[in-house]
């Protein structure tokens, strides 16, 4: 006999963070596996697979398309009925149950040109609020988790911000993006910072950005223009490492009023994170 309301329970817990995130780890390192089996375009004749976006620098290889094929066809196996959202293949998110979002390659460019900081990048939302995220970078095998309030790992290891706390000693991560015009913005931006902290640092791929932040590996990460699939997993995972995380929000939601401009990614160790938001605002962050 089955108790009442067992169903019920059943699905709450398959809905879990830990549930969630186990199936995000498992899905993200079988894509990542596979992208690594797939013909690297710097192998080929050039443009080979190759196809523009936004702008003539804006790249979709034939391998985004590949990869986020293979994900949505695993989740449709493990999560039936579940919104997917791709970078690539599109999705609209609604309703109020579990949403996956998805960058099948975080970093095509870096992809493109054969560096290694690229990112499979896979997350589970409820009503645009990440509630488990994995970010694999196939080049090195490495994995980034993270599940709402249970922490987040390096290779199954727990991950703990810096501990810096003058933003002249903090080591910043940026990016930017592919309209020429928001470039000049951003690189005034940056330059106006620069001589503010120890260095910056541009990996080329947001996902791998907030992990570094999420590792220690750098101090912070301030970057306009990102979409969602470039942070819903990685933000969550500098989050749980300790960070103070500032997103823009999924599409069609309104960003917070703090000065930093309306589609801002901020992450930062505690002790500094003020600190530098205040710096970005001086210098202009609003209207990049």
């Amino acid at each position: 006999m089955i108790a009442a309301g067992s169903g019920a329970a059943a699905a709450s817990a398959a809905d879990s963070p830990q549930a969630l995130r186990a199936i995000a780890e498992q899905v993200a390192l079988e894509a990542a596996e596979h992208l690594r089996g797939l013909p690297r375009p710097w192998d080929g004749e050039p443009g080979d697979g190759v196809a523009t976006k936004s702008t003539r620098t804006d790249v979709v290889t034939a391998s985004d398309h590949s990869v986020e094929t293979l994900l949505r066809a695993r989740l449709a196996e493990l999560r039936p009925g579940d919104v997917v959202v791709g970078e690539e293949h599109g999705g609209v998110a609604s309703g109020h149950g579990i949403h996956w979002v998805l960058d099948p390659i975080d970093g095509t460019v870096n992809f493109l040109y054969g560096l290694p900081w690229y990112a499979v990048s896979v997350a589970a939302a409820r009503d645009g609020q990440s509630l488990a995220g994995a970010v694999v970078e196939p080049a090195s095998g490495r994995l980034w988790s993270a599940a709402a309030g249970e922490g987040a790992t390096l290779d199954g290891k727990p991950l703990r911000v810096s501990s810096v706390s003058e933003a002249a000693m903090s080591l910043l991560g940026t990016g930017f993006g592919y309209s020429p015009e928001r470039r000049v913005r951003q690189a005034r931006l940056v330059g106006a910072l620069l001589p503010l902290v120890r260095d910056v640092r541009r990996t080329g791929s947001a996902a791998l950005d907030l992990c570094a932040v999420a590792a220690g590996w750098t101090d912070a990460y301030l970057e306009h223009g990102c979409n969602w699939w470039d942070w819903a997993a990685a933000a969550l995972v500098a989050s749980e490492a300790g960070a103070v995380v500032r997103v823009p929000g999924p599409a069609g939601s309104v960003p917070p009023a703090d000065g930093l401009g309306d589609d801002a990614l901020f992450a930062a160790a505690p002790g500094v994170a003020a600190e530098l938001a205040e710096l970005a605002r001086q210098h202009g962050a609003a209207g990049v």
